[in-house]
């Protein structure tokens, strides 16, 4: 009987490969780590969050400008979102960031929630000149943002 019990711990200690591909296809090789920092390649760093942030920052321009206020609101929280997941990947950003997260998005809510077109349309300036102090701030000042011109997406109110 011990020795019945010794192997059935042995072999469920050892039931788990740790080793062994996973993913569709078996893109996600090694170990445990090994798996888990390929993953974070695949997320990048805040470059993706950036990507996200401008087809957003877009949207949230021509939600605005539609008065499709819900439509603004999603956005302006997806934009949050997208940063603070960014930040989470890389913290060194943070500080460059808090301006924008603090005092830009609260003041575009703000102006959503007043549904005023007027107000909307000077809080939108102030996100726009919060972008572009923070890559100035990142040493990418090179990155400029402006006001959407044509609008790229489908989505109408």
């Amino acid at each position: 009987m011990l020795c019945l019990s010794m192997v059935v711990i042995l072999f469920a200690c050892n039931g788990r490969d740790e080793n062994k591909a996973s993913g569709t296809d078996g893109w996600l090789k090694g170990d445990e780590n090994q798996k888990l920092e390929t993953i974070a390649k695949q997320l990048r760093g805040f470059d993706m969050a950036m990507v996200e942030t401008g087809y957003r920052y877009q949207e949230l321009y021509w939600a605005g400008k539609d008065e499709n206020w819900e439509y603004a609101s999603y956005q302006a929280e997806k934009i949050k979102v997208a940063i603070e997941n960014g930040l989470e990947r890389r913290p060194k950003r943070a500080e460059s960031a808090q301006n924008f997260l603090n005092v830009a998005l609260p003041e575009i809510d703000r102006a959503i929630a007043s549904k005023d077109t007027a107000q909307f349309t000077q809080a939108f300036a102030a996100l726009t000149a919060n972008c572009l102090a923070c890559h100035a701030l990142e040493k990418v000042a090179y990155v400029t943002v402006k006001t959407p011109v044509e609008r790229q997406s489908p989505v109408r109110k």
